[in-house]
């Protein structure tokens, strides 16, 4: 049979409780107190929340490592970096679809919010149908590992990836039942025009953002079920990553093209734990190994990106915006 890392959950019932009650005050705090009210996010502010979610992913690792022992808290630590690096996919999206949309800076933190909110149930959901298939069939994971594998030299021979968000089938689904208004109104998701209950702009962006997830939690979540079975720690690693995205959003929204070799590093993390679900049986890698590759590889593709930067004709062009800021482009 498979091997894996933890056979058993540590989250009990009371621990389960205490985190997703823990989650929602922050939630709430976040956006009902720090940003009730709209404004563009600047580099300091974002470094300073990145600072934030990142210290308080931290500190909760090594709680989970110092009351349950080294061997989860490394499951906790190497699963919360893998989440981490793969969260950059979304946000070189994040800046597309905002672009192509023309989604006013101070509403984007509103829409990522919601976003990354669904993206908490969604993932929710996710794990907790893995965990009952690999309970139930353990070869389920050998289907996770091929796909890991397939995955990771995907990223890693094709060119860099394109994204447009008008062949989006979410947004023709989305123009085609939900009536739609043609501008912003301000921070708003709905409004009546003519007595009649409408969708704004920001609404299809956020359906864009939600649908984009989905497609990046296939990756992440096998991933980290390469480290551990343990739903709690898969959960809260996941989490953890998913909480600090709209920060690491704005603050490297400006150079993250540059890094052109990372994309390269986090295809190469994805085989690798795609092949260790595949030896499983016949190697057994202990989980600070996995760490160590996992660091050394996403470590080298950014400095790589930094000794030796592509030349300017090399990144790809942003995306075109609509002729009139904050009109819905004809998609």
């Amino acid at each position: 049979m498979l091997a894996a890392a933890t056979t058993a959950s540590i989250g009990s019932p009371l621990l389960w409780g205490v985190f997703l009650s823990a989650l929602l005050f922050i939630l709430a705090l976040d956006l009902g107190v720090f940003h009730r009210k709209e404004h563009v996010i600047g580099i300091r502010e974002a470094a300073a929340w990145t600072a934030t979610w990142v210290g308080l992913s931290l500190a909760f690792g090594s709680w989970v490592w110092w009351r349950f022992g080294p061997q989860v808290g490394l499951e906790f630590f190497t699963g919360y970096l893998i989440e981490y690096a793969l969260s950059v996919d979304n946000i070189f999206v994040f800046i597309v679809v905002f672009s192509y949309f023309a989604v006013p800076a101070k509403y984007q933190h509103r829409v990522l919010f919601w976003g990354i909110l669904g993206a908490l149930v969604m993932r929710g959901v996710f794990i907790a149908l893995g965990a009952a298939l690999i309970t139930r069939f353990d070869w389920v994971l050998y289907i996770f590992g091929a796909f890991l594998v397939f995955t990771g030299i995907k990223i890693l021979v094709q060119r860099q990836a394109e994204v447009h968000p008008e062949r989006n089938p979410v947004v023709n689904l989305f123009r085609r039942f939900v009536p739609l208004t043609n501008r912003y109104h301000e921070k708003r998701f709905f409004v009546r025009e003519g007595g009649r209950l409408m969708a704004t702009p920001l609404l299809l962006v956020l359906a864009v953002v939600e649908a984009t997830d989905v497609v990046f939690a296939v990756d992440s979540i096998p991933a980290i079920f390469g480290i551990t079975r343990d739903p709690f720690i898969v959960f809260t690693s996941n989490i953890c990553a998913i909480l600090g995205l709209r920060s690491l959003y704005f603050l490297l929204a400006g150079v993250l093209l540059k890094f052109i070799y990372l994309k390269f590093g986090l295809g190469l993390v994805l085989a690798f734990i795609g092949l260790k679900m595949l030896a499983a049986d016949l190697v057994h890698l202990p989980v600070q190994v996995s760490l160590a590759v996992v660091v050394a590889i996403l470590g080298g593709s950014i400095v790589a990106s930094l000794l030796w930067p592509p030349p300017p004709d090399v990144l790809p062009p942003p995306p075109e915006p609509p002729e009139q800021p904050g009109e819905r482009p004809p998609v």
